[in-house]
């Protein structure tokens, strides 16, 4: 009797389409990878009782940056290839849903401190030609940009590897172009066929629980929008701090590092002084109109990397999470090897991002 009432309430047999593939989170790695499934011909839905980019993927800055050219590793590597695909990956989500996500490879500029980081910073462009593979390079610069902060060394790095990415609009592009190609997104449903959980801190912490152990947990930042137009020039690094300019005329500047707080979606006295910060960077800021403040929980990992796989707790899940400050970089790569292995079982996943890395 059981199973021919578990036959009668399954989704077939209740008139409703099975899925392939069902993905536990809306942020940009849940998004990023339902979009890859999508676009190798598994019918997808996204489920997530949040909405689509309300965590992390709703901030503001959009630094897609790469790490420095030297000590190279697997996680360095996959994220020059994820990077270089990012062009591709953006201008095809743009093509499907009609929306700007934002994306522009416009290089990054970092004054040089002092002189005696000069001669490092020498050794890392000539490493960048080879690590880069000629695609991209790291310039030493004696003359000043056009839109650049003081230096005391006279010097400034410029990599032209370095893009911007508005998060939020680029969600928004990435759901809106799901939806054209016939997957659904909601706020609750059940799981069917492969399930992925890409639910960020949430996931993080229900797994930490289980085991009775770290696996990573959430790091708060504040950002703040403003109402400044460097649209065409490149973002810029100073003094831990990132100045993204954005197509639409504004300006973001972030963030925070917090591990202790209190209030997880509040701003309050850091990111005000984050923007006295920015002011004495850029004195000329301090009379632009501050059109957007904004706090969020960002995933880290108990190592640091994304965490790529099996699921640690849920049987015959996989997990996407973990990405911290580099998640939107990391995207367009992690979108294909984890389609791979959920659709193709090819595993081309480093071993510094899978989930054991992180106990």
């Amino acid at each position: 009797m059981t199973r021919c009432a578990d036959r009668d309430n399954a989704p077939e047999a209740r008139g409703l389409a099975m899925v392939d593939v069902t993905i536990r989170g809306a942020g940009i790695f849940g998004l990023s990878i339902a979009w890859e499934c999508l676009q190798r011909g598994a019918s997808v839905q996204v489920i997530d009782p949040y909405g689509v980019a309300s965590g992390a993927s709703g901030g503001l800055v959009g630094a897609l940056a790469p790490h420095v050219p030297e000590n190279w590793n697997s996680k360095k590597a996959f994220q020059f290839e994820s990077l270089m695909m990012a062009d591709s990956f953006w201008t095809s989500v743009q093509a499907a849903s009609g929306l700007s996500a934002g994306y522009a490879r416009l290089g990054r500029v970092q004054p040089l401190p002092e002189n005696a980081a000069l001669d490092l910073a020498l050794a890392r462009g000539e490493n960048a030609r080879q690590l880069w593979q000629g695609q991209a390079g790291w310039h030493v610069l004696n003359e000043r940009p056009s839109w650049a902060p003081d230096s005391a060394s006279g010097y400034w790095i410029f990599d032209d590897l370095s893009a911007r990415i508005n998060p939020h609009a680029a969600c928004l592009a990435l759901a809106e172009a799901l939806r054209s190609l016939g997957a659904s997104i909601s706020t609750e449903g059940d799981d069917q066929g492969r399930v992925l959980w890409a639910s960020g801190v949430h996931d993080l912490a229900r797994i930490s629980g289980a085991r009775n152990r770290s696996f990573g947990g959430a790091v708060k930042g504040q950002a703040a929008l403003l109402q400044v137009d460097r649209a065409e020039h490149p973002q810029v690094f100073a003094e831990a701090l990132h100045f993204v300019p954005h197509e639409d005329g504004t300006l973001a500047i972030g963030s925070t590092s917090e591990r202790d707080f209190s209030a997880a979606t509040s701003t309050d006295a850091q990111l005000e002084a984050l923007l006295n910060k920015a002011y004495a960077i850029f004195p000329a800021l301090a009379g632009a109109p501050v059109v957007a403040r904004w706090a969020g929980l960002r995933p880290r990992s108990r190592s640091r990397a994304p965490v790529l796989g099996r699921h640690p707790l849920i049987s015959e899940a996989f997990i996407a999470n973990g990405g911290f400050k580099i998640g939107f970089g990391m995207a367009p790569k992690i979108a294909q090897v984890m389609a791979d292995l959920m659709l193709l079982e090819q595993d081309h996943i480093p071993e510094a991002f899978r989930p054991e890395a992180s106990f």
